[in-house]
């Protein structure tokens, strides 16, 4: 049977006034809709319109496909959106099909290209905004472990990718914390673990209302570099006031900071560089200094 075609026309109007649909077969995550509720109200309008059948024996206007977008410009406190509608009589059997047709012609990405576009943007509340997120980046790969599937273990491998501009603040973080815990690059940690990991990123997610797994990743990440004092505790005891181990230890996790002013930046600049060329600390070791301070000042010097 040929469907007779349809003439539809763009209306504006509140969206409080559309009817939504009682069974709707597409689904969205509660993140995936924060973020869209976000998108529109950034946006201040809808940048696609849902496709509305307007029933003229019942009078209501109902929204065949775009129903999340209805929802989310409602609680974004849009008074008025665009709609495309349609007036002419359509049974129960063509509306199900225009849901269903909507719902399911949307098109494929080309990996490799929406990859390079995403890349393209350098600013992370635009890579926010496009709702992308690792799954659909492909950017996790299947990896196969025989010795671990050959001894029936339960596991979960995970690959993190980082772009250019997280790359650098990933090392550092990362870096600093690999120093202080004295371990591999490469970790094997329990099935319990993944799930922790999971769970703060879902935690991260939640509270800064975002979806994309990178940027809830680097929001951890920042959360390490303001706690990087608390980091000691893989080398030093904090109550019996002595170090646990042999080696060395990250300077941020003495100081808990990577940075200070320049201003006094160059005062410690100017003792070290007088102490070094006069001997009172080693070439090259100029953490020498801190302990010498350290020292004096322990010992009542003032």
């Amino acid at each position: 049977m040929t469907a007779q075609p349809l003439k539809p026309r763009m209306r504006e109007g509140d969206p409080r006034d559309l009817t939504l649909l009682d069974v709707n077969a597409r689904f969205m995550r509660h993140e995936q809709f924060q973020r869209l509720v976000t998108n529109i109200r950034d946006d201040g309008a809808l940048t696609s319109t849902p496709l509305v059948w307007h029933d003229a024996e019942s009078g209501r206007r109902i929204v065949l496909s775009g129903n999340h977008r209805t929802k989310a410009a409602i609680e974004a406190g849009l008074e008025r959106i665009w709609w495309l509608e349609v007036a002419e009589p359509l049974p129960r059997q063509r509306q199900i099909a225009l849901q269903l047709a909507h719902n399911a012609i949307s098109g494929e990405d080309d990996p490799a290209t929406l990859k390079a576009l995403y890349e393209e943007l350098e600013d992370v509340s635009l890579r926010l905004y496009s709702g992308l997120d690792d799954k659909t980046l492909e950017l996790l790969e299947e990896v196969n472990v025989p010795s671990l599937a050959e001894a029936n273990l339960d596991f979960a491998t995970v690959q993190i990718v980082f772009l250019p501009d997280e790359k650098e603040a990933a090392e550092q973080a990362l870096e600093a914390a690999r120093k202080s815990a004295s371990v591999d690059a490469r970790w094997l940690a329990r099935i319990e673990q993944y799930e922790s990991v999971l769970d703060a990123l879902d935690t991260t997610k939640g509270a800064h209302n975002i979806g994309n797994v990178a940027a809830a990743f680097a929001i951890i990440l920042a959360v390490v570099e303001r706690h990087l004092g608390e980091l000691a505790a893989g080398w030093y005891d904090f109550d019996e006031q002595t170090a646990t181990r042999k080696g060395t230890a990250p300077i941020e996790t003495v100081l808990a900071t990577r940075t200070m002013p320049t201003d006094a930046a160059a005062v410690v600049q100017q003792a070290i560089d007088r102490m070094e060329r006069e001997g009172d600390i080693g070439a090259g070791q100029r953490w020498q200094a801190l302990e010498l301070w350290a020292a004096d000042y322990l010992a009542g010097a003032r």
